[in-house]
């Protein structure tokens, strides 16, 4: 195979028209702008904190209660300068300009980040106990932690959210999307989520930002919860920052392949079947089922291949 022949005068036209495609559109460009978060960083990061989430199934194996602490303290150091990386340039992008305010405020982000830890952990035991208890294929909860993506989306969702609520920008997202990308299952990590929280075969789901969801909630797989419109404001820009997603109260289950769009409650118990469209709301107690599919015959029946409501 012969090797690219270097046309030093192709190459120049190359980077004039690039060059230029840069300036067209600077929307798709990040220059002069100080730098992001480090995607690949950001994803390592984010599987190291499962290895402090949940001891023993991530990362170092083995582990002993004698151990124990010396390991969290060397997890936790390293986690803090990871995570203390990842969120200064987030700050510097968007929010702090001041160098000396930027340190103290990443500084106090990773604190209080490091410090809801048990209560995320808290969080992720009551998802673990309700996968368990809602799934009878689950032989106990050392599989659900090893096996089930749900843990990987719902998990990755709660320290992200966590991020979100301190006000950090874009670093949220991209955890939430790593995890969208090993799962299929996307949380918006400004979602709002409560305990005991299962999604059953963890594929296609979909949550929007503004969603809330109650305690003891379960979701199928192929579940939306979304918006049904975008309005625009005077100016023609879409409308940011307003309810749009729909809130399941206490105890509710969406089966599989189900929408529920819009700003629409779904009252405490309700059932919501698989393949229905909603855009109203749901009152408690309430299943909502869609019409059954008509059942067709492919090939013209005959007498002996009649269904029994035919004859």
């Amino acid at each position: 195979m012969s090797e690219y022949e270097v046309d030093k005068t192709k190459i120049e036209r190359f980077v004039d028209a690039i060059h230029d495609s840069y300036e067209a559109h600077d929307k798709i460009q990040h220059i002069d702008c100080g730098c992001l978060p480090n995607q690949v960083d950001v994803h390592k990061m984010t599987k190291r904190l499962f290895a402090l989430i949940f001891p023993g199934y991530f990362g170092l194996q083995q582990l002993t209660r004698d151990m124990l602490k010396d390991h969290i303290g060397r997890l936790v150091t390293d986690l803090t300068d990871a995570l203390y990386k990842q969120v200064y340039p987030c700050l510097k992008m968007r929010v702090v300009k001041d160098e000396v305010a930027l340190a103290q405020q990443t500084r106090e982000v990773v604190d209080a980040f490091f410090e809801a830890i048990p209560g995320v952990r808290t969080l992720l035991a009551s998802d673990i106990l309700a996968a368990y208890e809602g799934d009878p294929a689950a032989k106990d909860t050392d599989e659900i932690i090893s096996a089930y993506p749900a843990v990987v989306a719902i998990g990755t969702y709660r320290m992200a959210h966590v991020l979100h609520h301190l006000n950090v920008p874009l670093l949220p997202r991209i955890m939430t999307e790593y995890a969208h990308s090993l799962t299929g299952v996307d949380i918006h990590p400004g979602t709002t989520i409560g305990s005991g929280f299962f999604i059953d075969h963890c594929t296609g789901v979909v949550v929007g930002e503004t969603a809330i969801i109650g305690n003891n909630c379960k979701l199928y797989q192929g579940v939306t919860l979304g918006a049904i419109s975008f309005p625009h404001d005077d100016t023609g820009e879409i409308k940011r920052d307003y309810k749009r997603h729909p809130t399941l109260e206490d105890n509710v289950i969406v089966y599989s392949n189900a929408s529920i769009l819009g700003d629409i409650v779904i009252g405490k118990g309700a059932t919501i079947g698989g393949n229905v469209f909603l855009t109203r709301a749901v009152p408690e107690g309430h299943t909502v089922s869609a019409k059954p599919a008509e059942l067709r015959l492919r090939n013209r029946p005959t007498q002996e291949n009649r269904l029994p409501d035919e004859v």
